[in-house]
């Protein structure tokens, strides 16, 4: 069987994420995507710990609810200030990582959510944003800690130039040292996708992720990227086996954003007001300031890989599935309209297609374009069957800013073609 599964997202116990990041509201976007698991994330924050311990056990490491599973994992940084994921086999592994953790004094937050009185007498949650724990560990230490429990472990959005491996270290061991073998997978981040990984012969033993990390439960935020899984059963168990490539079960999709859309893709300047895209060698000669307004300047995610990279040809290996980009329906609708992803106008025909149709992959993927029609703006449809087709393009991210679609009718600013997605459908 097939799972579509996204494994690392975030609950409202986490640094900017939204007060509705809860169980059910997941389970709800899941199902309006149209994927079958999620990552619990931040499954060592007492309180999310204990409510998913409330939710249906399928078995000692995979929780159900409203039809979607859910397994355990969460993000940590370590003391450079690096993210790393780790996928928790069953609620004991979790009870057995925390009690080392709070042995090591680490803090990994408070075990009840109040409530206070704000300056203008209304009542206001309390929040512990301690999700995604800040841990007095390196990288060896925490992968120790997590071979120690069995859990698989693997670096975060591996080269945006902020809280990931390569932006603080030149190799995986670098970063994880003698413990650099235990790491089972690379989470490849909005602004890559699985060409530019395999340029870097370090990785390609590597079973790649794709995850939206997302902090709001909306449907063009979680599942943004998620894996497509061929397993027997839809458990921690046999997604931990396809992440290891074991007994046949392993990944046969990568579904992500196209990597122009993420928000690192260029090098670019990170001043909200400016975001002025430079190449890496006149950023770096500018000693990575930006020439026009003085802030600084971050290196993209390509001129990154382009560093790194050992191989001029990204051949993959024979393990490697293919990469297929996806562009939220909402994000399709807001550039068809010309108005916000947010705004009721694309909520409200966003909806629509999703009642009539069930899910989003199957509006995006599945569903005919011909069935499509009469169930909603001609625009809409249209630009629909510009995704498909691979016509979209793409003004790239960088610095801090997400990139920007085009559709084929629109005049200027089509920097990049999007990646080829004729024939689309076949991958589904």
């Amino acid at each position: 069987m097939h799972v579509d599964a996204d494994l690392h997202l975030h609950s409202r116990h986490s640094m900017a994420t939204a007060k509705s990041m809860t169980f059910a509201n997941l389970a709800k976007g899941a199902r309006q995507k149209g994927v079958q698991c999620f990552g619990t994330g931040d499954c060592l924050h007492p309180t999310w710990f204990r409510q998913m311990k409330e939710m249906d056990r399928f078995d000692d490491g995979t929780f159900e609810l409203d039809g979607i599973r859910f397994i355990p994992t969460v993000e940590v940084e370590d003391m450079m200030r690096v993210h790393h994921l780790l996928i928790f086999p069953t609620v004991s592994a979790v009870e057995e990582a925390i009690s080392l953790l709070t042995k090591r004094g680490e803090n990994l937050g408070i075990d009840k959510v109040g409530t206070r009185v704000d300056e203008n007498g209304k009542v206001r949650d309390v929040i512990d944003y301690t999700g995604r724990p800040q841990l007095k560990m390196t990288g060896d230490q925490i992968a120790e800690l997590a071979q120690d429990v069995d859990a698989l472990i693997g670096p975060c959005h591996a080269f945006t130039p902020w809280t990931a491996i390569y932006s603080a270290h030149e190799d995986l061991k670098g970063c994880y040292g003698d413990m650099a073998h235990t790491i089972s997978f690379v989470e490849l981040g909005l602004s890559a996708e699985t060409s530019y990984a395999d340029r870097i012969d370090e990785l390609r033993r590597l079973t790649y992720l794709t995850n939206s990390d997302a902090h709001g439960p909306s449907p063009h935020r979680v599942a943004r990227e998620f894996n497509r899984f061929e397993v027997e059963d839809n458990t921690a168990e046999e997604i931990r086996k396809a992440i290891l490539r074991q007994g046949g079960r392993k990944p046969i999709l990568n579904v992500g954003l196209p990597p122009q859309e993420g928000k690192y893709n260029e090098t670019a300047c990170v001043n909200k007001s400016c975001h002025l895209h430079v190449s890496h060698s006149d950023a770096h000669r500018n000693r990575m300031k930006c020439a026009s307004c003085g802030k600084t300047v971050k290196i993209g995610v390509r001129d990154r890989v382009d560093q790194l990279a050992t191989r001029e040809d990204a051949t993959p290996p024979s393990h490697r599935p293919p990469y297929v980009p996806l562009i939220p329906l909402a994000e399709i609708i807001s550039r068809a309209i010309g108005k916000g992803v947010n705004t009721k106008g694309v909520q409200t025909i966003w909806e629509s297609l999703i009642s009539e149709f069930n899910t989003e992959i199957r509006v995006l993927v599945d569903v005919p374009v011909e069935q499509l029609e009469g169930h909603s703006e001609d625009i809409i449809i249209r630009s629909i069957r510009a995704f498909r087709d691979g016509e979209v393009r793409f003004i790239p991210g960088g610095g801090g800013k997400y990139g920007e679609i085009r559709l084929p009718w629109e005049d200027g600013g089509l920097q990049a073609k999007a990646p080829v997605q004729k024939g689309l459908v076949d991958f589904f």
